[in-house]
C-alpha cells in the first residue's frame, strides 16, 4: 500500500468567562456562512468553494491492492475545508498514523462540505459500492446549526447505519458525535448531543462523544471563520479519532 494515500487578547476576564465567550463566537461566522450557502448566486459559498467527494479510483486502489478500507463520511471537518492542502485534514493524518505502524489500511475521505444528514442518505448506497472495514459517520453540524427538526437528523442517520449494515453486514460503525453552540438553544442543544448518545447505544456502536473536543471554540485552532479547524486542530480531531480506532486496528491486526 503507498503511503499517505488520503492523506491574544487579554481581556482580563476570568478563564471560565474567556471560554465561553470563544465559544458563544463559534456560531456567529457559521450562521453566515449558511445562509451564504443558500443564496446559488455567491460564489463564495460552501458547497461551491470546497466541494470534496470521494474518488471511485481511492476505493478501487484500496481493493485492487488488497489492504482494508477506513471510510470518513461526513462533512466540511472530514473534508477538511479551507486547508491548503487535503493532507492535512484529519483522514490524512490518520493514514500517517497507520502507515506508521505499517498496518494494512487505505483512508478514504469521503467529506462533502456543507452536507446534511439528508444529504449522506441521498449519496450513501453510491459510496458503499466497494468494500468497507470501517465506516466514520460524521454528519448532523448543519442540521442543528440550520434548526433541522432532531426527529428528521434522527431518522436520516437511522437510515445511514441501516444501510451500511444491511449492504456490508460485516463493517465496523464508528459514530463521531457533535455538539451545539449553547446560543441554539439549551433544550435544543441538549437534546441534539444527547440523540447521538441514543442512535450509539441502539445500535451498539462505537461512539466518538464530540468529534471537535479539545478544538471547538478554541480560536488558535481554527480559521478565521471560527469554525472549521486549522492544520493544528485536525490533527488533534485526528488525534481524538484514533483513540477509537486504533484498538480496532490492532485487534484485527493480531
Amino acid at each position: 500500500m503507498s503511503k499517505g494515500q488520503s492523506k491574544q487578547l487579554n481581556l482580563n476576564l476570568p478563564t471560565s468567562a474567556m471560554q465561553k465567550l470563544l465559544r458563544l463566537c463559534y456560531i456567529i461566522p457559521l450562521v453566515i456562512i449558511l445562509s451564504c450557502g443558500n443564496d446559488k448566486n455567491k460564489n463564495t459559498s460552501v458547497e461551491e468553494t470546497a466541494t470534496q467527494q470521494t474518488q471511485p479510483s481511492q476505493l478501487v486502489e484500496a481493493s485492487e491492492n488488497n489492504t482494508g478500507t477506513i471510510l470518513c463520511f461526513g462533512d466540511s471537518i472530514t473534508a477538511g475545508y479551507g486547508l491548503e492542502d487535503n493532507n492535512d485534514a484529519f483522514p490524512a493524518v490518520l493514514q500517517e498514523k497507520i502507515d506508521s505502524l505499517n498496518l494494512n489500511y487505505t483512508v478514504v475521505n469521503s467529506g462533502l462540505s456543507g452536507e446534511t444528514t439528508a444529504g449522506g442518505k441521498s449519496r450513501i448506497d453510491w459510496v458503499l459500492n466497494q468494500d468497507i472495514d470501517i465506516f466514520l459517520l460524521e454528519l448532523g453540524a448543519n442540521d442543528g446549526l440550520r434548526g433541522v427538526p432532531l426527529s428528521e437528523t434522527r431518522t436520516n442517520l437511522q437510515a445511514i447505519i441501516n444501510t451500511v449494515e444491511k449492504k456490508s453486514p460485516s463493517t465496523k460503525i464508528i459514530l463521531a458525535g457533535m455538539q451545539l453552540p449553547p446560543n441554539m438553544g439549551q433544550e435544543y442543544t441538549t437534546e441534539f448531543r444527547e440523540l447521538y448518545v441514543q442512535i450509539a447505544k441502539a445500535n451498539n456502536l462505537t461512539f466518538i462523544p464530540f468529534i471537535l473536543k479539545d478544538v471547538a471554540g478554541i480560536a488558535a485552532l481554527n480559521q478565521s471563520d471560527g469554525i472549521h479547524p486549522t492544520v493544528q486542530g485536525h490533527q488533534i480531531v485526528a488525534q481524538t479519532v484514533w483513540e477509537v480506532l486504533e484498538p480496532i486496528l490492532k485487534e484485527v491486526h493480531n
